[in-house]
């Protein structure tokens, strides 16, 4: 997995591609939103439109980064989900508690 940051309008965008799983990557999204909350970045979007695969431990890391943003006063919110993980979100009913977006500019406005 990897992850690019870059910052839009003040709202910092994780660009993630390839897997989010036990195996791979979910403890790199925990190290991303952490590092970014300790230097002060709370607004966070992450793209997932390159992610590939999610697994369970991948969902609980969203979940997981989504509460700690949330606890210290930021908001995290998801871009550009591919139809498996939007399905994967609705079984879980996760698609209530994520903000979800398909395009990068309103995404963003909806941090203001």
């Amino acid at each position: 997995m990897k992850i690019e940051t870059r910052t839009v309008n003040g709202v910092t965008v994780l660009d993630v591609s390839g897997k989010i799983t036990l195996a791979e990557g979910s403890v790199d999204i925990r190290k991303s939103v952490r590092d970014l909350m300790d230097s002060g970045r709370d607004q966070i979007l992450l793209n997932l439109g390159d992610v590939k695969y999610i697994d369970s431990s991948g969902i609980g890391e969203l979940v997981s980064s989504f509460t700690t943003v949330t606890n210290k006063g930021g908001k995290l919110k998801l871009l550009n989900l591919t139809l498996k993980i939007r399905e994967l979100l609705a079984i879980t009913k996760l698609l209530t508690v994520f903000e979800c977006f398909d395009d990068e500019g309103e995404a963003v406005k909806s941090f203001s």
